[in-house]
């Protein structure tokens, strides 16, 4: 991914399982989970690999890059902003990027129904973590990189149609999410180890959820969006940031690594079997 800064975005305020069968596809950038904390970037490596679901329904395939969308956009930064989720308008915007990320759905009867189902479900667990009402989570946030639509209009018509939100009278649509939480640890994965301590207030927080438009890859919008999460823990007064990555995963790797982010542990063998999943690191940042 290219290096771009994001000194140079104008900054806001601080500002899913069913009976059908799903196909989790990524374009490049991915997270993997079964809860709705999906706890990981990934990043599609050459040689790809597959991810079968604890309750069977749903699987990830991971892809070559060369195999996903070969020809993307190229943005115009000076258009572009980068910050916090200012309203639910935005929130649900970033969920449907993620769904049309992650998910493909098997053609079934009414598919629309269902993919509206997942959107409402990831929704209403995001705005309780942003609300600071989910268990065990203290603080958390979205952080997007949004366009103006006339920016990408009548050249990525499905992703205006699908991503698009109002922000004070004028209409911009999200190109790339994750989200950042202040707790001990994320469901499923390993907890972090610094700094030393527990309860709600330890100044620890996790990247996750990262989630970049597949027409706009390798424009370095998760670089830019890593750097702005580090921004953003800084204000909350957290010491230490952590991410977690799929071991084989270099793509993601040489990221974190440029963003400063350090090894710390890797999950056992055993429970990434019992979780049925690619094993994963444990990266580390102090700030």
């Amino acid at each position: 991914m290219a290096s771009s800064s994001s000194s140079a975005l104008p900054r806001f305020g601080h500002r899913f399982q069913s009976n059908y069968q799903v196909e989790k596809l990524v374009h490049g950038v991915f997270s993997l989970s079964s809860t709705f904390v999906l706890p990981s970037l990934v990043l599609a490596a050459s040689g790809g690999c597959s991810y079968q679901s604890r309750s069977g329904i749903g699987r990830i395939l991971c892809l070559a890059p060369q195999l996903c969308d070969p020809e993307t956009l190229t943005v115009d930064w000076s258009e572009l902003a980068i910050g916090e989720a200012r309203s639910d308008d935005e929130l649900l915007a970033s969920v449907r990027l993620r769904v049309r990320s992650f998910y493909e759905f098997n053609q079934s009867f009414n598919i629309e129904g269902h993919k509206e189902y997942v959107v409402e479900r990831e929704f209403e667990a995001l705005k309780e973590r942003v609300a600071g009402k989910r268990t065990g989570i203290k603080r958390g946030s979205c952080i997007n990189i949004t366009a103006p639509l006339s920016h990408l209009s009548n050249r990525a018509d499905d992703l205006c149609r699908e991503c698009k939100y109002n922000d004070n009278e004028e209409q911009r649509v999200v190109i790339a999410t994750l989200d950042l939480n202040q707790c001990l640890c994320l469901a499923d994965e390993l907890p972090g180890k610094k700094p030393e301590g527990s309860g709600p207030d330890i100044p620890r927080a996790y990247v996750s959820n990262v989630c970049v438009a597949k027409e706009l890859l390798r424009n370095g919008l998760a670089y830019a969006l890593v750097l702005n999460s580090k921004d953003v823990a800084r204000t909350w007064g957290i010491t230490d940031l952590y991410v977690h990555v799929a071991v084989d995963n270099v793509a993601a790797k040489r990221l974190y690594e440029k963003t400063g982010f350090t090894f710390e542990s890797e999950e056992p063998a055993w429970q990434a079997r019992f979780l049925n999943r690619a094993r994963r690191f444990l990266l580390w940042q102090g700030l």
